[in-house]
């Protein structure tokens, strides 16, 4: 992506555009699927569960970086709907993981309304 800054590189007094503090919440986002993955158990469905969501939690972040360097308007609204359905899977997973009480549901809570949150926001996008 060159030509792009990242809002982690901005200095400290820069004030960030609405679309680098989604970035940072989406980076955030995906390094808290990071951390909740490493504390799945190593059960057939533990390792199944922490595969799934790691794909599609981290997804999002990723997914929105490639929107940034979009060929045109058409491939950047699809790069947004494609981050878009990565959060609304996540958001099957993280239900399962706490329906199926992989985690306690205290594990879970604020990654979920996070995750709630980033779908209202991108389903707003397009």
């Amino acid at each position: 992506m060159l030509g792009t800054v990242r809002a982690s590189w901005l200095p400290m007094n820069a004030p960030a555009s609405k679309a680098n503090q989604l970035e940072r919440r989406l980076i955030s986002f995906g390094a808290a699927i990071l951390a909740l993955s490493g504390k799945l158990p190593t059960t057939p469905q533990g390792r199944h569960s922490c595969g799934q969501i790691l794909r599609s939690g981290t997804a999002a972040a990723a997914n929105d970086g490639e929107a940034r360097g979009a060929e045109s308007r058409a491939d950047f609204i699809h790069k947004l709907k494609v981050v878009f359905k990565e959060l609304n899977e996540t958001t099957i997973w993280l239900e399962m993981i706490g329906e199926s009480r992989l985690l306690p549901t205290e594990t879970i809570v604020a990654i979920v309304a996070e995750n709630r949150e980033l779908c209202r926001i991108y389903r707003g996008l397009d």
